[in-house]
């Protein structure tokens, strides 16, 4: 098993591969972290993305509350692996305007899967500065499971929203 922590992402529109792309630069340039974006569509083995004990997984929300495509084919085959021993933190793209009903569900059932399979998770992230009706990433009524972005509404927030999740999980990665 690998002491490195991998980055994994589903991106269909580019977006979430910029997101993968730009948490990998703010890691280098402000926290001296190497983190390289692996697109999961390019894995040949799905389970690689557990040879790594701690991991990044983003994943944007499409339609109405599903999975991305690539999500949608490979979670299946991940549903049997045993995650124990696994840290996870998540980062969710959706559209809080547009689909205030399902808001970064992708995100919060990539957490229920994993959890059951026995992952542990940090990263949480505050409610606070998004409107929304529902979502299934809440951990609570004051916390998302991780990292929510929005680029469709807030992209002038993102670069400060993914450093100060950094500043939080990175050390706790690292441990």
């Amino acid at each position: 098993m690998s002491n490195e922590i991998g980055l994994f992402y589903g991106s269909t529109t580019g977006m979430t591969e910029d997101i993968a792309t730009r948490i990998g630069q703010i890691a280098s340039e402000k926290y001296s972290v190497d983190l390289t974006p692996i697109n999961i569509a390019d894995l040949d083995n799905p389970n690689d993305i557990f040879l790594y004990n701690k991991l990044i997984i983003g994943t944007p929300t499409w339609n109405y509350g599903e999975h991305q495509d690539d999500w949608e084919i490979i979670l299946p085959k991940l549903s049997e692996t045993d995650l124990t021993g696994k840290t996870i933190a998540l980062f969710g793209l959706g559209d809080q305007v547009g689909y205030p009903e399902y808001y970064v569900d992708a995100m919060g059932m990539i957490w229920e899967q994993f959890k059951s399979q026995g992952a542990t998770f940090i990263g949480e992230w505050s409610v606070e500065g998004y409107e929304f009706t529902q979502s299934k990433a809440l951990l609570d009524d004051k916390h998302f499971i991780g990292l929510v972005i929005d680029e469709d509404c807030q992209p002038e927030l993102s670069d400060a929203r993914i450093d100060e999740w950094l500043a939080g999980i990175l050390p706790k990665l690292q441990a």
